[in-house]
């Protein structure tokens, strides 16, 4: 893929806790020595290889930061990946931000895409962001919910798939 195709490809930000890591009734979690070892046990190593089928460049969209490649991206069979770092939000913004119950991470990926298309993955995702995304962002957006409880499924997965597939359909070459 050359440099211009790079920079055309849709991003996927991507939340860690919730999607990846769900709070749901501890299926998925197994023995372990610490409450680290515990929260990391809910993890689905099969998440990684699908994720990275995707056509789309992933980006960590976490309040993890650069731990996410440090402690999630190795779990997951995934390369190191970007990482958004978030500013903080001047008064105004975040009074306004609550009057319309816009997400505090919104602003920033839309900032962050600058331009690009780009879906965005996490358990809080709500109308007003994508309303707000909406108006505020020239490109296509998938804002996609996942349920905390649950992760990432095969559900989520055809979504996110059919929806960036169609969208390189559409896109100009």
């Amino acid at each position: 893929m050359n440099e211009r195709e790079e920079e055309r490809r849709p991003l996927l930000f991507l939340d860690i806790d919730g999607p990846l890591l769900p709070f749901g009734d501890g299926s998925r979690r197994g023995p372990s020595g610490t409450a680290a070892d515990a929260h990391l046990m809910r993890l689905d190593p099969r998440v990684g290889p699908r994720l990275a089928a995707l056509p789309c460049e992933l980006v960590w969209a976490t309040t993890w930061e650069e731990a996410a490649n440090t402690d999630l991206a190795p779990l997951l069979g995934l390369p190191a990946l970007p990482v958004v770092r978030w500013p903080a939000a001047s008064g105004a913004e975040e009074r306004e931000d609550r009057w319309f119950g816009l997400h505090w991470k919104t602003r920033t990926l839309v900032a962050w895409a600058d331009g690009r298309p780009f879906v965005w993955v996490d358990d809080e995702v709500t109308d007003a962001d994508r309303d707000w995304v909406a108006a505020h962002h020239p490109a296509p957006a998938l804002l996609h919910r996942v349920a905390s409880s649950r992760g990432l499924t095969g559900e989520d997965f055809a979504v996110l798939d059919r929806w960036l597939r169609a969208l390189r359909g559409s896109l100009p070459r």
